[in-house]
């Protein structure tokens, strides 16, 4: 009798744990923030996550998980972050922080973006998000942030491909070197390396021989750049191989571009 007394009860106490009632959802959401500006990131994006756990059909779900992708990219879980942005936008597509959580999704690909000298699939990534923010949102403060960025992001993409062009100009190798320069050239043209990219076609021709190719590059960028140190480079690279050229070839590079 006593045995089954202490079962039941046993039941009853396992049964009152079971349906322990969670606390008040703004309780549960200040906690979260609390430990989020005390700068505990990860325990706040669990407590966050926490938040939707328990009350998945509130308006604080939304934005716990818009929260919890933020303090995982402040704690540097950039992937983390991305899948919860992404879920977040799936979920939200037309909510007025969607910018925002696009804007965020960028960062995390922007501030993972290493030297010339690695692949840029990162970079890749990080100019198609900004991208799609300025063409989406063009009036917010998150498109014109963007749009400085992507100008960076599209230098850095171009800045890979002049180290791989250099790099075949070094191991003679010339026709691949020309075809990365002219990606510079024709997808980057905004973009610092565009003198330098024509500097180095100016080389690659001159190394293969294409007198007449080499002048008419040169010409281009003196119409371009016509203070650059890199059209001077080219103008000494051409007179150096063909020393018949002399002052004229100013003259008759202009008469190239017009």
């Amino acid at each position: 009798m006593l045995i089954g007394c202490l079962a039941v009860l046993a039941c009853e106490t396992d049964n009152k744990d079971a349906f322990v009632e969670a606390p008040p959802v703004n309780e549960l959401y200040t906690s979260a923030k609390n430990t989020l500006e005390a700068g505990e990131f990860s325990e706040a994006a669990e407590l966050f996550d926490n938040v939707e756990r328990e009350y998945p059909y509130s308006i604080w779900a939304g934005r716990s998980q818009l929260m919890s992708a933020y303090a995982n990219y402040e704690a540097n879980k950039y992937d983390t972050a991305i899948i919860g942005l992404d879920r977040y936008i799936q979920l939200h597509p037309s909510n007025r922080d969607t910018p925002y959580a696009y804007y965020l999704k960028a960062l995390c690909y922007y501030e993972q973006i290493t030297d010339v000298s690695r692949d840029q699939l990162i970079t890749q990534k990080a100019l198609q998000v900004l991208q799609k923010i300025a063409r989406r949102y063009p009036e917010t403060k998150y498109a014109r942030d963007a749009l400085l960025k992507i100008d960076l992001t599209r230098d850095h993409l171009a800045g890979k491909e002049m180290a791989v062009g250099r790099y075949y100009l070094l191991k003679r190798k010339y026709l691949a070197a020309i075809n990365r320069f002219q990606i510079v050239i024709n997808k980057y043209q905004t973009t610092s390396h565009v003198a330098e990219g024509l500097h180095r076609i100016v080389e690659a021709y001159s190394a293969l021989g294409l007198t007449e190719e080499a002048k008419k590059t040169a010409a281009v960028l003196g119409f371009n750049y016509p203070g650059s140190t890199w059209y001077f480079d080219s103008y000494s690279l051409i007179n150096k191989k063909n020393k018949n050229v002399g002052k004229p070839f100013l003259k008759r590079a202009w008469n190239w571009v017009f």
